[in-house]
């Protein structure tokens, strides 16, 4: 099996000066998963290279068990630092794609026409997409049949009442929350910073950097339950 894993290349909080990126624990966790199961896994990002890793996801009070075992794995800061930039990969060369979040999407992937194509390749070729946190952002602009992607689909991320807690409301170009509604997903929540992931068909995403690991997990159950049925 052969996932592709996107991470953002976008490294400005809008014009507050401050610094973001992706979110560690959500590259981490997920990637953990993955490679403990056994699957290759391809990290891309819009410019290639290392991508930024928001600073406020390595505070000392955001440490994870993923966290600190990707701090100790040579290997794992290796794949980080040579991503591969995402104009040179094909959704034709992986089984799957898991987006992390982090606010960096909400300025580079949400609006990258390669990125939009890309999952679009993935989904229309009958594979799994996924994203979490912020990352479902990044479907805003992806179509199906004509169509939102996320239209009649249950999904959720990031939520308006978190992004408030993080005092970001005003700074983001948009609300995942309210976009997925706008959109006509059908948003479901649990408390704040508690670990959610829905499987929806062929789509999985999760709710905030607590859910890396259950997202990343139900997308493997989607991934092996094809793999039976196939």
């Amino acid at each position: 099996m052969k996932i592709l894993l996107v991470l953002t290349s976008h490294d400005t909080l809008g014009s507050t000066g401050r610094k973001t990126g992706f979110w560690l624990e959500e590259f981490a966790a997920p990637y953990y998963v993955f490679t403990d199961a056994g699957v290759q896994v391809t990290v891309a990002s819009p410019k290639g290279g290392q991508p930024p890793i928001d600073p406020k996801s390595d505070d000392p009070d955001n440490q994870t068990p993923a966290q600190i075992r990707f701090k100790a794995d040579k290997k794992a800061q290796e794949v980080l630092a040579h991503t591969h930039r995402l104009s040179t990969v094909s959704a034709a060369d992986y089984d799957t794609v898991y987006y992390s979040g982090g606010h960096g999407p909400m300025w580079d992937l949400a609006e990258d026409p390669v990125s939009i194509k890309l999952i679009e390749d993935f989904y229309n070729s009958g594979k799994p997409v996924a994203a979490v946190c912020h990352a479902p952002g990044v479907l805003r602009h992806v179509k199906y049949k004509g169509e939102p992607l996320v239209k009649g689909k249950r999904v959720t991320g990031f939520t308006n009442s978190e992004e408030e807690a993080v005092g970001l409301t005003k700074v983001v170009p948009f609300l995942v929350e309210d976009e997925l509604k706008r959109l006509g997903g059908i948003f479901e929540k649990v408390a704040d910073w508690q670990s959610f992931a829905i499987v929806d068909g062929r789509l999985i995403t999760g709710q905030n950097p607590a859910s890396s690991t259950e997202s990343a997990k139900a997308l493997m159950s989607v991934m092996n339950a094809n793999k039976a049925a196939a």
